[in-house]
């Protein structure tokens, strides 16, 4: 049985998460929070296996709450937030600087048609964070490599022109490492697909932007691909690459029941660059993008995968590597690096 812990300043929200959250067997509800502080205090009276949190509560919020969970008794914490405006949004992301795992919408009432599918993801992220061990493990992140493939960058792709890079469950952070250690002369262009939920991508923008110093923002379809500069896929679009350094975004099927999907992105920078590009698959849960990324790296371009002990969920990178799609398996704060040095050999 999963142990959670709901914090929320609403009475209301907080018998809707219980209801919601006892529905599935396997979890039970073991208190809940009205505040940052009672969190702390439950969090340690209880050592629950999962707390859902609010952000903006009284006494405490809900990312000075997390930072001393983080401190004093370290929980996998997921984000339930209901507001979605960018502002709102941006300051939610602030709480996975201080620990947090993932940020979730909160589901909609019962009458709405989303209801019951939201439901169901609330659970199962639940329940899937439950298993990921959260005690200190970035800054040991770097000591516990995998095996770098043997192909070295300087052979691979000595003209990466851009690079494309597919995450999802634990990817936000991973995303924040990276690019908050790229110089700021970087030289390329990213493209990054990040599964979340619809109105987030907007307030992630800005939060990267604001706290890695890296610009970041919203592709526009038609948009030119300017070095030094990230370019997150929207809400319900395919994006890939044109003619002229352009993005395109395309209304196009979902592909692995997604869109955006990290596959379609990888494909479409395979077909337009071929070895002239570099390829980035980090943690998630299933298996969008591996495919795709051994597509890169048959047509010439470098290709990192995250490493399992970094990994909130090891199942993308995961298949990548099996496929023998990786050229280099490392850590983020490693991958960062290596596109780094990767980039200014050109």
């Amino acid at each position: 049985m999963i142990r959670v812990l709901v914090v929320d300043d609403s009475p209301v929200m907080r018998d809707f998460l219980v209801r919601l959250l006892c529905a599935d067997p396997e979890v039970e509800v073991v208190s809940t929070a009205r505040d940052g502080e009672e969190a702390v205090e439950l969090a340690l009276r209880h050592r629950p296996h999962v707390i859902t949190m609010d952000v903006n509560m009284p006494n405490m919020n809900g990312y000075e709450a997390t930072r001393k969970i983080m401190e004093t008794v370290p929980t996998p914490i997921v984000i339930v937030t209901g507001g979605v405006d960018t502002k709102a949004v941006a300051t939610t992301f602030h709480a996975m600087e201080a620990g947090a795992l993932m940020v979730l919408p909160m589901p909609v009432g019962a009458g709405h048609p989303d209801h019951e599918a939201m439901a169901r993801d609330l659970a199962l992220n639940v329940k899937l964070m439950s298993e990921v061990k959260v005690v200190r493990r970035r800054p040991r992140a770097a000591k516990a490599q995998l095996p770098a493939a043997p192909p070295a960058i300087e052979r691979a792709a000595p003209q990466v022109q851009i690079i494309a890079m597919g995450a999802s469950t634990g990817g936000p952070i991973v995303i924040h490492t990276i690019l908050s250690k790229l110089p700021g002369n970087f030289p390329l262009p990213l493209l990054i697909v990040q599964h979340m939920a619809p109105g987030f991508v907007a307030g992630f923008a800005e939060w990267l932007t604001e706290s890695t110093r890296f610009p970041v923002h919203v592709a526009q379809d038609g948009e030119l691909m300017l070095s030094g500069r990230a370019y997150l896929a929207p809400d319900s679009f395919q994006m890939g690459v044109g003619l002229g350094y352009r993005i395109r975004l395309k209304d196009d099927e979902a592909e692995n029941g997604l869109r955006p999907s990290v596959s379609y992105l990888f494909r479409s920078v395979a077909e337009a660059f071929g070895r002239d590009a570099a390829g980035v698959l980090l943690t998630g849960m299933g298996r969008d993008g591996a495919a795709e990324l051994k597509l890169m790296r048959d047509r010439g371009a470098i290709t990192f995968a995250q490493d399992q002990f970094s990994s909130i969920v090891h199942g993308m990178p995961g298949e990548a590597i099996r496929l023998g799609a990786a050229t280099r398996v490392l850590a983020p704060e490693r991958i960062a690096e290596e596109l780094a040095r990767l980039a200014h050999r050109q």
